[in-house]
Formats: structure tokens, C-alpha cells, sequence
């Protein structure tokens, strides 16, 4: 067994072993992208059910939290009635919605099955990198825009529990939101001077780590977006804070939507770029990888707190046909992003997502989302799209309805 600088270990038998501070998988770069997505699936229902378990013990922390709001108001107030209070209904709901979106071909989308297989090559990373900076850069303001749909004066039926209900909403987003911009929580007494603060190891600064890995020079680093990419980051504000989306679309949206699949697939390319740095004998580090190491663990948390505030905000059917509406149009836009990149990166086509024979429970019921996005597109600076003053006009869109 040889240890390598890189922290990646190899055995006799010519496997590498991914340790764990890496990747919660050892044997990450012996399965195909398949068996990675199963592996995730049952991790992240072990996690989840591990909560749920938590939440219904009546010793836990969680389920007194819970419990001191539902008995401050009478048997008739609908927060009685959320799941979070159901034998079984928190658990069911969690294992209907994680079927809808793990098995959404988003995660299996072919750019990157292709990464992790190692098919790419040194220009081929840096274009990558380069394109998909412009996604890391935005994500995360849709998640501030989205706690702003969360406040006192928005409708709520539980009476004098409205203010909480949404508190905690907030402080589920928000912690989030500290995590990507790398500042945390303090008190008074160890508060970070300005210098520091602004100095924070945001998952922007992390990406950057890449491109000190890849070579890539400051200069090069932020280039105009993919027409995809656009799409992509204007469809995620969109769903967080446009009005003829509900606050419960925006949750969902930012929520199960974004963070459930993400460790699945920043496994995939954190696999692949391993591959890449072992072939080409380029020095990678952990270091330089963090910002894809760091999405890995910390997004399971993020989907499991934020699950637990939807099902505050979930009372019957139409709710949930509405957060699996909302994490349509999230993986249909991220689909179109990656296929785009696809495009970009490899010179050469895939499939659309209308082409590749989508199952009807992931069409989209209705064009708000077609509405919205061919009027946001009229406000992008011409200069910040690859493909300039054109961007404004079309009207083609990722989505598919039916």
C-alpha cells in the first residue's frame, strides 16, 4: 500500500483509495457514475431517516422544539396536522419527494458521466472551470433571495405561530447562506475585524483554489456566461424571488431542488478531475479540489434542515405538486445548462432534454417559468453573455411542458 503526496492512497491490487476527509466513498473511482448516484440515494435516506427518528423522540432536542410551538396553540390550529407531527408522514414524504428528484436524468446528464469517466482533456478542464465559475458565483444569491419570502407579513394559517414558522424558515436559509459566503455564525466577543471578514473562504474563494491548481491566471478567470448558464442562474432567481412564484416554490427550489443532487454530482466531477490529474501527472491537491470536497459533505446537511422547514409549509396535495413543480423546473434548467457546456467544452452535441423521452411527472404544468425567463433575459447586459445582444431576443427555453 503506497500513500501519495495527494493523500490519495494506492493498493497492491492497482485501485486507488479516496480517503475519507476527501470523499465519504473509498472507492469512489472504481464505480461508474450509476453506482456513485446509489450510493447517495441510500446515504442520503439513511441520513434523513436518522432526522426523522430524531424528530418523533419525544427526549430529542428537535422534537421538543417542535413540540413547545405545537402545544402553545389549540388542537384546531393546522400546525397540528403538519407532518412533522404524523407517525410516518414526514418519513413518506421524504422518500416520495427524494425518488422525484434522484431520479431526475439531470444527475446522470452525459456531461457528467463523461467528466468522471476521465474523458477530458487539459483545455477541455479550464473551459469547464472557467463556465461554470460563472454558476458558483451566482447560486447562492438566490438562496438570500429566497429568505426574503419569508417574513411578517406573508400568509400563514398557524395564528400566533406565523412569525416562528417563518423565523425558523429564515434561519434554515440562512445558514446556508453563511456556509457558501464562508462567515458563520458570531457573538460580539470573537467577531471578525472587517479584514478578515472580507477575506472570508467563500466557495468563490475555494474555486478560485482550482484555478491556481489548473494554472489559470487572475486575468482569465471570470469570462462572459454560456447562454445556458444565463438561463440557469436567471431561472434559479427567477423561482427564489419572483412574485408569480409562491414562497413554498421558492423554498423548494433552493432547497430540495439545488442541494439533494449536488454531492452526486460534484462527486462525479471531483472523480473525474482525480482521473484527469492522475493521467496527466498534474499535482491537483485537495486543496485545489476543496470547493468540490467542501459541496460533498456540507449539502447533505443543507437538504436535510431544509426538508424538515418545508414540511412546515407543505398542508396537502397541491403543495406537493407544487414543490415537485418548482424542482422541475430547477433540474430542467440545470439540464440545459449542462448541455450547453457540453457543447462548449467537447465541440460537439447531445440531447435535449425534450429529446431524450422525459417521463411526464417531470413536464411542466404551466409557462410561468417561459413568461419569466424571456422577460429577464431583455435585462442582461449584453456584454455579460458569450453571445451578446442576441441573448435578449430568443425565446427557446430548457424546459418541457406537458
Amino acid at each position: 500500500m503506497t500513500e501519495r503526496k495527494d493523500g490519495l492512497t494506492v493498493v497492491g491490487d492497482g485501485r486507488t483509495i479516496v480517503p475519507e476527509w476527501v470523499h465519504p466513498l473509498p472507492d469512489l473511482l472504481d464505480l461508474d457514475a450509476e453506482g456513485v448516484l446509489a450510493s447517495f440515494r441510500r446515504s442520503q435516506q439513511a441520513d434523513f431517516s436518522a432526522v426523522v427518528a430524531e424528530v418523533e423522540d419525544p427526549a430529542s432536542p428537535l422534537h421538543r422544539l417542535f413540540a413547545s410551538l405545537r402545544d402553545r396553540v389549540p388542537d384546531d390550529n393546522p400546525f397540528h396536522r403538519v407532518a412533522l407531527f404524523r407517525k410516518g408522514a414526514l418519513g413518506e414524504m421524504f422518500l416520495d419527494l427524494h425518488d422525484h428528484v434522484m431520479s431526475h436524468p439531470v444527475w446522470r446528464h452525459p456531461f457528467f458521466v463523461r467528466v468522471f469517466e476521465g474523458r477530458i482533456d487539459a483545455p477541455q478542464v479550464v473551459d469547464f472551470a472557467t463556465h461554470y465559475f460563472n454558476q458558483i458565483k451566482n447560486t447562492r444569491q438566490c438562496v438570500a433571495m429566497a429568505i426574503g419570502r419569508f417574513h411578517g407579513l406573508m400568509e400563514l394559517p398557524y395564528g400566533e405561530l406565523n412569525e416562528r414558522v417563518s423565523e425558523i424558515t429564515q434561519i434554515s436559509l440562512a445558514q446556508l447562506v453563511a456556509d457558501e459566503y464562508g462567515v458563520g455564525s458570531h457573538t460580539l466577543d470573537d467577531y471578525p475585524e472587517l479584514g478578515h471578514l472580507f477575506l472570508a473562504n467563500t466557495h468563490i474563494a475555494m474555486y478560485r483554489q482550482l484555478f491556481e491548481g489548473l494554472g489559470v491566471p487572475a486575468s482569465r478567470q471570470d469570462v462572459p456566461m454560456l447562454a445556458g448558464v444565463a438561463d440557469n442562474v436567471l431561472t434559479q432567481r427567477l423561482v427564489a424571488g419572483h412574485p408569480a412564484f409562491s414562497p413554498l416554490e421558492a423554498l423548494a427550489s433552493v432547497g430540495l431542488g439545488m442541494e439533494w443532487g449536488v454531492p452526486e454530482f460534484f462527486s462525479l466531477l471531483l472523480g473525474g478531475l482525480i482521473r484527469f490529474a492522475l493521467r496527466e501527472k498534474m499535482p491537483l491537491t485537495p486543496r485545489h479540489l476543496e470547493v468540490f470536497i467542501a459541496h460533498v459533505r456540507y449539502d447533505v446537511l443543507h437538504a436535510v434542515s431544509v426538508m424538515l422547514v418545508t414540511s412546515m409549509h407543505m398542508r396537502g396535495a397541491d403543495d406537493l405538486v407544487a414543490v415537485k413543480g418548482a424542482c422541475n423546473t430547477l433540474m430542467a434548467s440545470r439540464f440545459g445548462m449542462m448541455t450547453d457546456m457540453y457543447r462548449h467544452v467537447f465541440g460537439e452535441d447531445c440531447a435535449p432534454l425534450a429529446e431524450i423521452g422525459l417521463e411526464g411527472r417531470y413536464r411542466l404544468r404551466d409557462r410561468r417559468i417561459a413568461a419569466a425567463l424571456a422577460e429577464a433575459r431583455k435585462g442582461v447586459a449584453p456584454e455579460r453573455v458569450a453571445v451578446g445582444a442576441e441573448y435578449a431576443g430568443r425565446r427557446d427555453v430548457p424546459f418541457v411542458f406537458g
